[in-house]
């Protein structure tokens, strides 16, 4: 099949297709004698594999690394075992930090209770505070009036 037939079997755009080469995630295709890059069953299978890793927003590093391992399938899977640890250790850091971001908009959201002029606009005020930008600043952004 061609890029764009393979971009649609697996709802990955040319670009992208062409990035994961680039990156040596999807190895170089054939080429045919009008030089359209050729794909087979096997590059579908990885780019599948691919999509499959990135929808579970695992880096393109990770992925390189599970990709060693599926192309060597004789081998332990300790590591892979490893790697989905700490990416579930990373996934469960995020979801803390977000959760942090989404108090944070609250107590700023709680500033402005009514529609009035936005030069009253509490929510305009505490954004311009130099005072909370430095507290978000000492706490990696993450609290606002001494909130986590």
């Amino acid at each position: 099949m061609k890029i764009g037939e393979l971009a649609v079997a697996t709802s990955t755009p040319v670009e992208t297709i062409r990035f994961y080469e680039k990156e040596g995630l999807m190895p170089l295709p054939h080429r045919s004698e009008g030089n359209y890059r050729i794909y087979g069953q096997g590059q579908l299978e990885r780019l599948t594999f691919i999509r499959h890793c990135r929808l579970l927003d695992m880096t393109l590093d990770e992925i390189r690394a599970l990709l060693i391992y599926k192309d060597a399938p004789e081998s332990n899977c300790a590591e892979v075992n490893e790697l989905l640890d700490a990416h579930i250790d990373h996934v469960m850091l995020r979801i803390r930090d977000l959760r942090s971001l989404e108090n944070q908009l609250k107590i700023l959201r709680a500033q402005c209770a009514t529609s009035d002029s936005a030069g009253a606009c509490g929510i305009l005020k505490e954004l311009s505070s130099d005072a909370n930008l430095q507290a978000l600043k000492r706490s990696g952004g993450r609290h606002v009036h001494g909130t986590h």
